[in-house]
């Protein structure tokens, strides 16, 4: 672990304002460590970056001494909130992060730390999901998690925190990244999920404590989800829309990109279309994904082998009537109208049917009284 000082050292650059991690990280290169940018002098500085009046004033012989002080009484609270802070050249900072253009130079952790440098999927879209987008993001997860492949997303609302869900209940690993401090949980109603990361994985930040979550966080947070991950999945994503920046700066990083589709007449899904025009790798299961990383080493916790027979042992064992109504539904929402008229059965019997294939875990129920077939993503 990184000595109490050289973390103080790193954090204390951190702070400093108008100075962004690439011209923090470039002063510590050229110097040779963070304290040593301390005892550098301001001209000095100077002739390594460009830096603002405001970074300068900070880093007067005064404003060194506040800095340090921040940072010291900041390791304090961060001690206090049982949250981990890891600076970049600490051996826990994960090397995926550490080589994109410009990884944070230190991360605020809250859970397990270690899993920061764990076989990693990004899975980002739409926070007004559709119940399709949502579902699809849960059971793609699910599977992914049971692989071995930990789960990244930005714990927003929607696609990333059914991406996180996911991956929670078929008991894998799943790391949150927010564009605000450890300290403050966003959004609200998530708080119960930020709990269970941290118990299961781990909620990062590069933010300070106390710091709220402002508009303009959150590109910059997307890549340090796209840095921390093999590869990107963009399940539902408008044509404007902070997924496709994350999307963009995994290109950039080199990562791979993968699309899920969605219907053609649907907002919701312009950007993912888009993507998948550009060259994005089309997601009908999981296989497309974990494919592209079948050289890496053995994963962890691999779903049984013997899934896709289960399943087709338990569709046999349904019984003539409710093989005729399962024939009729698709992964698009019917109406109970529509479901009679189709499979010629009153509409008592389709009801019925329909509760019975529900309880089978074939069939799930949607608002408006439609619906629809499961979706299974297998390998």
């Amino acid at each position: 672990m990184t000595g109490n000082k050289q973390l103080q050292s790193w954090l204390a650059l951190h702070l400093v304002p108008g100075m962004g991690p690439v011209t923090c990280n470039k002063l510590v290169a050229y110097f040779g460590g963070p304290d040593k940018v301390f005892s550098a002098s301001l001209s000095a500085l100077r002739t390594v970056c460009r830096l603002r009046q405001e970074s300068l004033a900070a880093l007067s012989d005064a404003g060194r001494i506040n800095l340090l002080g921040l940072a010291r009484k900041e390791i304090g609270r961060a001690a206090d909130k049982n949250i981990t802070i890891i600076a970049f050249d600490d051996p826990l900072y994960p090397s995926l992060l550490k080589n994109i253009h410009d990884p944070p130079p230190v991360l605020y952790v809250h859970g397990n730390p270690g899993i920061l440098s764990c076989k990693g999927i990004g899975m980002v879209g739409s926070r007004a999901a559709t119940h399709y987008g949502r579902s699809i993001a849960h059971k793609m997860s699910s599977n992914l998690a049971r692989q071995g492949f930990t789960i990244i997303s930005g714990m927003a609302l929607g696609i990333d925190t059914a991406a996180h869900n996911g991956a929670i209940a078929a008991k894998g690993r799943t790391i949150a990244v927010l564009g605000c401090g450890l300290d403050v949980i966003y959004p609200p109603g998530n708080h119960r999920l930020y709990k269970d990361i941290g118990s299961s994985g781990a909620v990062v930040s590069e933010y300070p404590l106390g710091t709220l979550p402002d508009n303009f966080r959150f590109p910059a947070r997307n890549r340090i989800i796209s840095g921390l991950s093999l590869g990107v999945v963009v399940v539902e994503a408008a044509n404007r829309s902070g997924s496709l920046i994350t999307a963009s700066h995994a290109l950039e990083q080199g990562r791979e990109v993968f699309a899920v589709p969605g219907r053609i007449d649907s907002v919701k899904s312009a950007g993912t279309h888009n993507l998948l025009q550009q060259g994005a790798k089309l997601v009908h299961s999981i296989h497309d994904i974990v494919e592209e990383f079948s050289a890496l080493s053995p994963v962890e916790n691999k779903a049984n082998p013997a899934r896709d027979n289960s399943e087709q042992e338990n569709t046999a064992q349904l019984n003539q009537q409710e093989s005729t109504l399962l024939a009729c539904l698709d992964v698009y929402p019917q109406t109970i109208d529509e479901l009679v008229r189709e499979s010629g059965f009153t509409p008592q019997k389709t009801n019925e049917l329909l509760l019975l294939l529900e309880l089978k875990g074939f069939v799930e129920s949607l608002p408006g009284k439609s619906f629809q077939k499961s979706s299974t993503l297998t390998v």
